[in-house]
């Protein structure tokens, strides 16, 4: 079988623009959210310890705690040939390092990709994806993981959502926060500003989630050159998620913006709230390049 020559999977600009606006948008919001909590009587050294500590916490040791808590067991090529294998040889047409590979025990088809960098990353499949999907669609959803990686947007999304984090956790205990003088806004502006930060922070997280899963389905379909196989992959995942109890599904919904679908039967109602994008928008993306690709033969 010849060997597909290596391809260029940088970020396309729409997503790198997208990217870099929206943490320019959270620095922003978060330098504000400082300066309230400054105002309001609030330790300015107790907030730059916890902040700094919390930041570097995340960053270091969110993806080894996510991958704890949802059972992910590290696999080597001894016990998943066949997945190290299609990895590998997607690794070297992307000149991408290639990542540390797990599997989940669950009946759901699913994946994702996690890691602060692409020299850090984990790529994760379930079961029931390996049980569900044939070889070239399993392949679509492991180049649209890896091109996660390759974008650089799950690192994004993990420093994204510590400004989250910390409003969340300023607005579950901010009394430890608030000064001592009466003169102070004390508790109730924490509140308003930290319910604030969160509100916001979530929007553009999901916005920004919304956008990379289109382009990591570009990517996909440009590394392996079927945008077919990687569409019928997506409709064989949403048709069985679908089917799955939602009882089974709520213990994965955390995870639902790293996921290639999200664990839950339904398509948000306001597509605002969701981490993707309508499965219709993905597959006529798909559809689209396939026409192109075909053209171009």
């Amino acid at each position: 079988m010849a060997t597909r020559s290596k391809v260029d999977l940088k970020a396309p600009p729409q997503l790198r623009a997208r990217m870099l606006f929206t943490i320019f948008l959270l620095g922003a919001l978060y330098v504000a959210f400082m300066a309230v909590l400054f105002a309001s009587g609030a330790n300015g050294i107790t907030i730059a310890v916890i902040a700094g500590a919390l930041f570097v916490i995340q960053l270091f040791t969110s993806d080894k705690i996510a991958l704890a808590a949802m059972g992910v067991k590290i696999v080597s090529p001894q016990q998943a040939p066949e997945l190290h294998a299609m990895i590998e040889r997607l690794c070297i047409q992307a000149d991408l390092p290639k990542p540390r590979i797990g599997v989940i025990q669950t009946e759901m088809p699913n994946a994702f990709a996690m890691g602060r960098s692409q020299k850090a990353a984990t790529v994760v499949a379930t079961t029931g994806i390996m049980q569900r999907l044939e070889p070239a669609e399993l392949e679509g959803v492991m180049a649209h993981e890896l091109a996660h990686v390759m974008h650089r947007d799950v690192a994004i999304m993990t420093i994204a959502s510590f400004f989250a984090s910390i409003a969340a956790l300023i607005l579950q205990f901010g009394f430890f926060f608030g000064g001592d003088d009466d003169e102070s806004p004390g508790i109730f502006v924490l509140i308003l500003a930290s319910m604030a930060v969160y509100v916001i922070s979530f929007f553009l997280m999901q916005a920004l989630s919304r956008q990379r899963e289109f382009a990591a389905d570009r990517g996909a379909a440009q590394l392996t050159g079927r945008p077919s196989a990687l569409a019928s992959a997506l409709m064989k995942i949403s048709g069985t998620i679908e089917r799955i109890p939602q009882n089974d599904l709520r213990a994965h919904t955390e995870m639902n913006a790293f996921y290639i679908v999200p664990a839950k039967a339904k398509d948000s109602i306001l597509n605002m709230f969701s981490t993707h994008p309508p499965m219709e928008a993905r597959i006529a993306e798909l559809q689209k390049l396939e026409m192109q690709l075909q053209a171009a033969r």
